[in-house]
């Protein structure tokens, strides 16, 4: 989930140019005229007209949509580009689609392999204040219209994308946000109690008599947030069901918030005038929706927008961004509430999937909880999950060159019988690098095998936590930064700390070949075992951080996630750009932008292309896992697949030590068989009569060994 603050200037700008000065009208009232300009631009509404796209219609009953299928939705596209609109460099008089749109970006795709582009949220977002349109606090997660925001271009641009893509062999993949919108038009309709709109959110009105134990909004804030002395006043009188388990949005050393928020008073449409307490899981402008409302209104919107997306701009997947929040109940004997992986946010998430299924699409979802949870909400809803069980494992073993914590998730992962084809394995997307590890919380009193003995979950939680933040932030790597939730940075500089350079802006060539390396060998895990992988612009151009003191306004209150945004130019259609379309600026790109990469055989892109041609070509993508296999080097780790239709068995080999390895196993399905290097088409040697195979691996490297079984 993105939850940064602060406005690019340039947004600024394209606000005022495209909505003009705030007219004062209607800012706390309820006239007809203005509650009518409300209507007419709220979602609540829209999604009755989008229904009727649907509703009596055979298009509703043509897919299967059941169960998940996430197999098919491999074979559509199993390796995705996740874009970031407002980072997106663009040639001159360029909106952000029509660049996403580029024919030329669509051909390096088609040649390196790529078959989906994630274009992350694009609709407009923000809120309103009078007839004004505010800009976003959320990178777009606060959104306020099934409209593609004018910042990036508009709905024709949205659905030409999608017919290049087509063109291409490939499909695009959009956002549905279940757990809240923005400040927009419906939720000052529910703030003015008007019609079904209230039901839309988690809001109460309190009565006037209770107005004392709120505290006065602030001169120019239109909520302000409860002392968590207040919210347990509220839960005593039943108004709202107390403490969240977890604050989500927080910032190391900020002030506490308890994520309920109180209003004004606002006159309604009825002339009464109400203070309402609102919940939000992120930040005070993105109010949360209530799936069990006897209005079920925001089932509803949420509806709109799913037939929006699929039916009308054609997107063939939707993401479901921070879905386990769908649910919260009062609990008994506690003094916080049931407020993460309800079986409510189970039952909204399998809603959203079913309905998307059954109009001939797919989802995935964000989904960072245990492994069991993944398991509940993925067994009838989203067809794929994302891969937080590995993802901050992988980043530990790149940092200390250990791959005992990587080796332990695999482990627990097959265990509880989640595939790596249910998954989606990435390197960097939006966020920083998440290592809540929920499991180990969660499971904070059992005992894990890591290091050689018996270790408590939460004691090896904050081991793991500790050495990724002391060997990767501080003194002597400056450009990477903390988050309440990990560690903010690109690949490429999480790879520049492991390998202990201090200045990556200043590296020697070979600095730059070995931070290259280690960033392959990061793609090489993600890419080289079941599923899909997925990577961003920021990675096929080796982008650095963005140094803290080049956008000190957008830190401002410590949300640290802005430095792994930097812009990219993937294409190279704007040399001369310094900043992006939304005003971020440019990062330092190590690999360069993709044409150049493309005519260079050892460049990070044209290795990755290699590797991919190798992933589709033996069906990697929909392999089987049938061994971990044990290892005497720390740094190693072994993945054998069964590749489908009698392809073979494939070995991923992975070294994340510093020095040569040498790994010698023994799998019975090898017996006798011949094995090949995949990359290099070299022979390997041939595992024994019983089943036994050694295979050497460089510092900072894999292979992709095939054993032809016919």
């Amino acid at each position: 989930m993105n939850t940064p603050k602060g406005l690019l200037p340039a947004v600024l700008l394209i606000f005022t140019i495209f909505f003009g000065p705030a007219i004062s009208e209607g800012a706390a009232g309820g006239s007809d005229s203005y509650i009518q300009w409300l209507e007419d631009r709220a979602m609540l509404r829209e999604a009755g007209e989008l229904a009727k796209m649907v509703s009596g219609r055979g298009n509703q009953w043509r897919h299967p949509y059941a169960l998940p299928q996430p197999e098919k939705l491999i074979e559509t596209a199993s390796v995705w580009f996740t874009a970031y609109p407002s980072s997106t460099i663009t040639g001159e008089g360029e909106s952000v689609l029509q660049a996403m749109a580029s024919e030329n970006l669509w051909a390096a795709f088609e040649e390196i392999g790529i078959r989906a582009m994630h274009t992350g949220p694009v609709r407009r977002a923000g809120g309103i204040q009078g007839r004004h349109y505010t800009p976003t606090v959320d990178g777009w997660f606060d959104r306020i219209s099934y409209q593609v925001d004018p910042i990036f271009g508009d709905d024709e641009q949205y659905k030409a994308l999608v017919a290049t893509a087509h063109k291409h062999g490939a499909i695009v993949v959009g956002d549905i946000i279940p757990g809240h919108t923005g400040k927009g038009a419906d939720f000052r309709l529910a703030e003015r109690s008007y019609k079904d709109y209230p039901g839309l959110y988690t809001m109460v009105n309190i009565e006037k008599d209770d107005w004392g134990f709120l505290p006065d909004v602030p001169e120019g804030e239109d909520s302000v947030n409860l002392p968590a002395d207040t919210v347990d006043r509220l839960k005593d009188k039943g108004y709202i069901p107390g403490r969240l388990q977890r604050v989500l949005y927080s910032v190391p050393g900020g002030d506490p918030v308890t994520a309920w928020d109180a209003t004004p008073p606002v006159t309604g449409a009825d002339g009464k005038a109400r203070r309402w307490v609102y919940l939000h899981y992120f930040r005070a402008g993105q109010p949360t929706l209530n799936w069990l409302d006897p209005s079920f209104a925001a089932n509803r919107l949420v509806a709109g927008d799913i037939v929006k997306t699929r039916l009308d701009l054609g997107a063939r997947v939707i993401r479901l961004d921070a879905n386990p929040f769908l649910g919260l109940e009062i609990k008994p004997g506690s003094d916080k509430c049931w407020s993460e992986g309800h079986p409510l946010s189970v039952t909204s998430s399998e809603d959203i999937a079913w309905l998307m299924r059954k109009l001939g699409g797919w989802s995935f979802q964000e989904l960072n909880l245990t492994i069991e949870d993944i398991k509940k909400f993925s067994e009838l809803g989203p067809d794929l999950s994302y891969d937080f069980i590995t993802r901050p494992a992988y980043a530990h073993a790149l940092l200390t060159g250990n791959a005992g914590f990587l080796r332990l998730t695999l482990n627990l992962m097959a265990s509880s019988g989640v595939k790596p084809r249910q998954l989606i394995h990435a390197l960097q997307n939006h966020d920083e690098i998440t290592y809540e590890l929920v499991q180990f919380s969660e499971q904070g009193d059992d005992l894990f095998d890591y290091g050689g003995k018996k270790v408590r979950g939460e004691e090896l939680r904050r081991e793991i936590i500790d050495e990724m933040h002391r060997l990767a932030t501080g003194p002597d790597y400056p450009y990477n930064k903390l988050s309440g939730n990990g560690l903010c940075t690109t690949c490429a500089g999480l790879c520049a700390a492991a390998l202990g350079v201090k200045d990556p802006y200043n590296m020697t060539d070979a600095e730059k070949d070995r931070l290259k390396q280690g960033h392959l060998l990061l793609a090489m895990y993600n890419a080289m075992q079941p599923g899909v992988f997925a990577l961003s612009g920021w990675d096929l151009v080796g982008a650095l951080p963005v140094p803290a003191g080049e956008i000190k306004s957008l830190l401002a209150d410590g949300d640290y996630r802005w430095v792994n945004r930097g812009a990219y130019d993937l294409m190279d259609v704007n040399p001369a750009a310094k900043k992006s379309t939304a005003g971020m600026p440019k990062a330092h790109a190590l690999y360069g932008p993709l044409p150049r990469q493309l005519k260079d055989p050892s460049s990070f892109a044209s290795r990755l292309k290699k590797m991919l041609k190798i992933r589709k070509e033996y069906k990697l993508d929909l392999a089987e896992r049938i061994g971990r296999p044990e290892v005497k080097n720390p740094g190693s780790v072994l993945m054998v697949h069964r590749l489908p239709d009698g392809l073979g068995i494939e070995l991923t080999a992975l070294n994340f030590s510093r020095e040569p390895v040498e790994e010698t196993f023994t799998l019975g399905a090898l017996q006798g068989l011949t094995a090949r290097n995949l990359i290099t088409g070299e022979a390997e040697g041939a595992a024994s009569p019983d089943g036994a195979f050694t295979v050497k691996l460089d510092a900072l490297s894999g292979k992709a060994i095939l054993f032809p079984t016919d």
